[in-house]
């Protein structure tokens, strides 16, 4: 679908002008000449853009701007205000109640054209039939004429300007896909619209064919060096052009979409500040015919306020004023962080250098003496406005640079973690190997001699008992233990290391099931217990199956060995969502409980908070549990009070289906 523009003004001929611009540029468009049938056309038809005049016979098209703002359907919609240049307080409180645009009238229809396709970011081709633009510049009406209907029989898009200057204006508005242009032109000459559309970042790529009649070989380098694809005598038959229009655009990029960069022959605003109100009309008038937009004050003081609601491409600005002198607007300008870059040119009718020098050191670009000759200053725009352009591109081009340089260098560390991660795996796997062999020989070398000891200490009291007093008979009996408590306490140890052993096997567990099988192991262990049980039912995890068994069991031992003095006791499994930490597990018991300053301890190998004599353990099982919740990402930590019970919680980093 095309992009839609209202158009509302009352003055016919302006209507017809802009119908005629958008529609060659391809907008479809609505008309009106009031605001009551604007009114009608908005609550009918979604539209692109609207173009609002601001005196108009039923009102003020500021009302009609108004409601637009504050109607949820159509607050986004870009407005674009056309009217007649007057108050500064006008302009401004137009873009203050919400305009995208101000334009004064009289306008340039090419610049309104560009200036919508950027506020609606919008492109003739965006929907519908693929549709490929030629432009033809020629100041021959038959010539264009012949043009136009051999290029749309064969199926081209035609647009067509009689100068070099419209010719340079319809391409930065229509972006084309080739244009073709003559090389005797009145004003400024083929060679020179190539050169302009070659230093204009939107158009450099579009394909260009010079036409001339000239037959000096000398004048074809000439064109050629000046940017032409491609150069044609205008004797040359239609189909020979034809055929070379295909061969240049088979072999060229697409024109940039209209939403890119602001290129150096699109729209372009110019604020002129002069106390002068006849040197600004004067001033206007010339640079309108190059396509600029004016924006006009007469003091310092209205150019800043204007700077404040209105963005411009270059500023012209007189040194002698009254009030704020433009030494001081100029120093204003260049010392705000949003305006230090827009190009500024110092106006004065003083030759002196010292005026020079005072407007330079002010911060100026540049600085003109006042004449009337305004072939200069366009000139000096157009520079101060190309210069800025190619200062955009190439902090564009340095930040894109930049960023490249930093995913590269991204890539580059991510490849060295991932080249240090894998060195590291193959680390861990020699550790592996040796905490293996490690454990092998303690698991071998050491349980013989223990057995040894056990045995022989069996033999010495069954064999050579009567030899010994009951004290001997004591000892031979606390060697024979100390034997078997070491060979369990490697057993404990030899479980420990294989915790952080090994890859995990995920899979669903049911914590509910392992804490009702170790619940029933532990009463047929010791029948005349009395113990309470309570185990939530269906609680189910994502971890590895052997080793969470491994630390439910651990967990709930401990609850049934800690809780064996109390007359009733009582055990607990269960889960609770928690706000911050989310779903937590636990195991809780009435038992012994300890003393919460030695909480931070609890978890380390071999630090017990009760003698052997109270009750039995190696000091590992915690230690165990801790490291196998710390394997599935989560955390363990416990509440208790002495003779109270304790309560283990814990979390996994596993995600949790229930």
């Amino acid at each position: 679908m095309k992009p839609s523009v209202l158009i509302v003004d009352d003055s016919l001929t302006v209507r017809m002008d802009l119908d005629e611009a958008f529609r060659e540029a391809g907008f479809e468009t609505a008309m009106c000449a009031s605001l009551a049938t604007a009114r009608e056309a908005l609550l009918k038809t979604v539209y692109s853009l609207a173009v609002l005049d601001i005196l108009l016979p039923d009102g003020d098209g500021l009302d009609l701007l108004k409601e637009i703002r504050q109607s949820p359907a159509r607050a986004k919609l870009p407005v674009m205000l056309l009217t007649t240049e007057a108050e500064v307080r006008d302009r401004i409180r137009g873009l203050k109640t919400g305009a995208d645009e101000y334009v004064g009238k009289p306008y340039d229809s090419d610049y309104v054209v560009s200036r919508a396709r950027q506020l609606v970011h919008a492109d003739a081709e965006a929907a519908g039939p693929r549709v490929r633009h030629i432009l033809v510049i020629d100041d021959s009406p038959t010539f264009r004429n012949t043009m136009r209907e051999a290029l749309e029989a064969a199926n081209y898009s035609v647009v067509t300007a009689e100068s070099g200057e419209e010719g340079l204006k319809r391409a930065a508005t229509l972006r084309p896909h080739v244009i073709v242009v003559d090389g005797m032109l009145p004003g400024i000459d083929g060679a020179t619209v190539i050169r302009r559309i070659r230093s204009d970042v939107n158009l450099r790529n579009t394909p260009c064919i010079l036409l001339t009649g000239s037959e000096d070989p000398a004048n074809e380098v000439r064109v050629l060096e000046a940017g032409a694809d491609a150069y044609l005598r205008k004797e040359s038959s239609l189909d020979v052009l034809l055929a070379r229009i295909a061969a240049v655009m088979r072999s060229s990029n697409e024109p940039t979409a209209a939403g890119g960069t602001a290129g150096l022959l699109g729209p372009k605003k110019v604020l002129a500040v002069d106390d002068s109100r006849t040197y600004l009309e004067e001033l206007s008038d010339h640079l309108r015919e190059e396509g600029f937009d004016l924006v006009l004050a007469q003091s310092g003081e209205e150019a800043l306020e204007l700077l404040a609601v209105q963005p411009v491409d270059c500023v012209l600005l007189d040194l002698m004023m009254p009030g704020l002198s433009g030494q001081e607007t100029c120093r204003r300008i260049k010392q705000s962080p949003a305006w230090r870059d827009i190009p500024l040119i110092i106006l004065t009718a003083l030759e002196e250098n010292d005026a020079m020098i005072a407007g330079i050191n002010a911060g100026a670009d540049d600085y003109i003496t006042k004449s009337g000759d305004f072939e200069v200053l366009k000139a000096r725009v157009r520079a101060q406005i190309r210069r800025k352009q190619f200062e955009d591109e190439n902090r564009r081009i340095r930040e894109e640079l930049m960023q490249k340089e930093a995913e590269a260098a991204e890539a580059r560390a991510a490849k060295q973690v991932a080249e240090m991660r894998e060195r590291m795996l193959v680390e861990l796997q020699h550790k592996n190997e040796e905490l293996e062999s490690f454990s092998y020989s303690v698991s071998h070398d050491l349980r013989a001699p223990l057995r040894a000891l056990d045995g022989f200490s069996h033999i010495l009291l069954e064999d050579y008992g009567g030899n010994f007093d009951e004290e001997g008979k004591r000892l031979l009996a606390s060697i024979g233990g100390a034997a078997k408590r070491m060979s369990t306490l490697i057993d404990a140890l030899l479980a420990l290391s294989r915790t952080t052993r090994g890859e995990m096997n995920i899979q669903e567990v049911d914590l509910s099931a392992i804490a009702q099988t170790a619940a029933d192991d532990l009463r047929r262990a010791e029948p005349d217990r009395r113990a309470a049980w309570t185990i939530q039912p269906q609680v189910l995890v994502e971890g590895d199956q052997a080793l969470l068994r491994a630390a439910m069991v651990n967990l709930l031992q401990n609850a049934w060995k800690y809780s064996a003095k109390v007359p009733e006791a009582r055990i607990e499994f269960g889960a609770l969502d928690d706000p911050q930490k989310g779903r937590v597990y636990f195991v809780r018991d009435n038992g012994a409980g300890f003393d919460m300053a030695n909480a931070g301890s609890i978890f380390a190998p071999f630090k017990r908070l009760h003698t052997e004599r109270e009750f039995q353990g190696t000091g590992i099982g915690l230690a165990t549990v801790h490291r196998i919740i710390r394997r599935h990402e989560g955390k363990i930590w416990a509440e208790a009070r002495v003779n109270e019970g304790a309560s283990f919680f814990f979390t996994l980093g596993g995600s949790l289906r229930i």
